[in-house]
């Protein structure tokens, strides 16, 4: 089965920054040779996170405020001893989300729901440019 890799970079602002890539994955999959298969969106890095959501200012306020209730990022984590740079709500928002999500596609155009969108979330405690990779698998 045929395979493609590409990667794509974003940058999201600190503390539950929202990115909204549905747009770039679709332009991913209408420059790619494999019409019909699935996508695999991963994040590199243990402070960001894929998944779905309906992509709206008042739900990502809504994200933001109920991570804050689950894993508050003032709380003092036992990872804050190890490295001193105090993201361990951050490594644990992201562990919660999970660092993937595949999409199937048809004719090289995602299946999505009207009202959903594939973002990535940064969860670290400062603006990072993550590196996301996509990896195609289908047939042409």
């Amino acid at each position: 089965m045929p395979v493609e890799t590409r990667e794509i970079s974003v940058i999201g602002k600190e503390d539950c920054g929202i990115v909204d890539i549905t747009e770039i994955v679709s332009e991913e999959l209408r420059q790619s040779k494999i019409r019909n298969g699935t996508v695999t969106i991963f994040c590199i890095g243990s402070t960001g996170a894929i998944t779905t959501v309906e992509f709206e200012p008042n739900l990502s306020k809504d994200v933001s405020e109920t991570l804050d209730r689950l894993i508050p990022l003032d709380k003092d984590y036992h990872h804050h001893k190890t490295w001193g740079d105090y993201n361990g709500g951050s490594h644990l928002r992201a562990l919660l989300i999970g660092p993937s999500l595949t999409v199937p596609f048809v004719e090289r155009s995602l299946t999505l729901g009207t009202w959903q969108q594939i973002v990535y979330i940064n969860f670290d405690r400062i603006e990072k440019v993550r590196r996301i990779m996509l990896q195609v698998l289908g047939e042409f």
